[in-house]
């Protein structure tokens, strides 16, 4: 598509020019990958096992990273010191059951990889670590094993990706209603593994709410619950153990999820306000209601006119012509300024006539905070666009933009501060780091609960000029981390710890908290099979 506005705003954004150009490798140079270091004896027993495998240079380097902006930009200009030894391609639960076996008895390291998707460091492998490091790709482990309709459960493989998880329930008329930004490529396992989130969790739940039983393999043998039940009073849930542990207890294999019928009608919204306060307000105000839509997402001014920027160009005059009486409408009549107005999107899932009664509800609220209804179209493309986001950061490496993503949840009465001392926070940093170009700095409020709501960022600069980038870059992303936790923000929502952000453990479950993960962790993998050192 054509996207008449966007080469202005990213010059005008980040000083950016398409004159300056910095490309990135074309091709794998296979000299430049770590050698592959296995024991025979491992090998002999592995191919008695008749599991795949491969040591081919470009199979380990694909597993050797998640998608943080450092390791994307290793993949750009370098190579990583350490990357795995062996890629192991397990097709059920007892596969895995042998090769953890293997593991133990020659005593190697196994770091599980679902969809790749991991934005916390979770992927990369130690760099001290000596032992073959096996990287397991569930990706084969890909099957719906059973859909119980009457008690609406299915049992599925750990390893089966998002959407296919998604299109292959609804040839049977249901849905898991679980749509994290990355469920292209995201996996079943990865989201327990990360206590994953949803865009439509008002509706679906988070991870947590949706699991019903969890089948993981590790050192010590298997772990699961005696049966599939909705609620169980037997000491501390076990499950959440297993959720969040990150790769460091062992392989999830099987999960049984709640499903719910393929809603009957879907429709999409949005609204403008004057201001983000205004905003926060209504979603405050929803939250209190408990009449939130499957999604309701609030943007920024910045991300506003970032999302306008990446608008088509119109098919018609008519279209163009509708459009400017719309801008006309919001900023001329109503007042509406342009550089500090914000937009929700809204998704709306069900019974038809109760997603109507529902949506007059929330447009209802939204009034009263002197938002006006923007269009299903708008509703549409908001919702989409942060599938699209994820594919920008390519195309700005190219232009010396480098950009990341960060998450957090904070209480509802402090929303607007964080929100606030973030984004000043980050430009301050730039400044002082030598960052010659202000960056970009915005957020969206994109989950709301009862008590809060979950609070996702974006910052963005031109490096031209900075000898080390990555390396100001992740100075200004652990001052931004410091800022939320003295805002009363969480370490994390949805997006996990890894080894990214595990200083700041301890500050956040305490002393005898980490403790506890540590036994955990000791009990389960005395031998640290699972030694991807995330989380501890």
């Amino acid at each position: 598509m054509v996207l008449p506005t966007f080469k202005e705003w990213i010059e005008k954004t980040f000083g950016a020019s398409l004159e300056h150009k910095t490309t990135s490798r074309a091709s794998l140079n296979v000299n430049d990958v770590p050698p592959s270091i296995v024991n025979e004896e491992f090998l002999q027993d592995l191919r008695a096992t008749k599991i795949s495998y491969s040591q081919d240079a470009e199979d380990r380097v694909f597993r050797a990273h998640g998608h943080c902006l450092h390791e994307i930009f290793v993949l750009r200009e370098g190579m990583f010191k350490r990357i795995p030894d062996i890629v192991v391609w397990p097709v059920c639960h007892e596969d895995v059951v042998k090769i953890v076996e293997l593991a133990c008895k020659h005593n190697l390291c196994i770091i599980p990889f679902g969809g790749g998707t991991s934005v916390s460091s979770a992927l990369e492998c130690p760099e001290e670590e000596k032992r073959t490091i096996v990287s397991l790709d569930t990706s084969q482990m890909n099957r719906i094993l059973w859909i119980d309709e009457k008690n609406l459960t299915a049992c599925v493989e750990a390893g089966i990706v998002g959407q296919d998880l998604e299109k292959q329930l609804a040839e049977s008329g249901f849905c898991t209603g679980h749509e994290p930004d990355s469920m292209e490529f995201s996996s079943l396992g990865g989201w327990v593994a990360t206590r994953a989130s949803g865009m439509k969790k008002n509706i679906y739940g988070n991870i947590e709410d949706l699991v019903i039983h969890i089948k993981m393999v590790t050192p010590r043998g298997i772990v699961e619950k005696n049966c599939q039940v909705p609620r169980m009073s037997t000491g501390p849930d076990i499950h959440h153990f297993i959720m969040g542990s990150e790769g460091t207890l062992g392989v999830v294999t099987e999960v049984t999820i709640k499903i719910r019928p393929v809603p009957e009608y879907q429709k999409y919204g949005s609204v403008v306000f004057p201001n983000f306060e205004r905003g926060v307000a209504c979603l405050r105000e929803v939250a209190k209601q408990r009449c939130a839509p499957a999604s309701i997402r609030l943007v920024d001014n910045a991300q506003f006119q970032f999302g306008h920027a990446l608008k088509p160009q119109v098919a018609s005059i008519f279209t163009s012509f509708l459009d400017g009486l719309k801008k006309f409408y919001i900023t001329k009549f109503k007042g509406f300024d342009p550089n500090i107005l914000c937009v929700a999107t809204l998704l709306f899932e069900g019974d038809r006539e109760k997603v109507l009664q529902h949506e007059k509800q929330v447009y209802d609220i939204a009034t009263k905070f002197g938002g006006l209804a923007a269009g299903e179209d708008n509703g549409q493309r908001g919702y989409m666009l942060t599938f699209v986001i994820a594919y920008l950061r390519d195309l700005g490496l190219d232009y010396y933009v480098i950009g990341e993503s960060f998450e957090t949840s904070v209480p509802w009465d402090r929303v607007l501060d964080l929100c606030r001392n973030v984004k000043e926070r980050i430009v301050r940093e730039c400044k002082e780091k030598g960052v010659q170009f202000a960056p970009l700095s915005t957020c969206r409020v994109t989950q709301t609960y009862d008590a809060g709501a979950c609070v996702y960022f974006y910052f963005a600069f031109n490096y031209r000029g900075i000898s080390d980038p990555i390396h100001v870059y992740e100075q200004i992303e652990r001052a931004a981390r410091e800022e939320i936790l003295a805002n009363g923000g969480s370490l994390s929502h949805h997006h996990g710890v890894g080894k990214l952000r595990k200083r700041w453990m301890k500050e956040s479950i305490s002393d005898v908290g980490l403790g506890m993960l540590r036994s955990v962790k000791e009990y389960v993998d005395p031998n640290n099979i699972f030694g991807n050192k995330n989380l501890l």
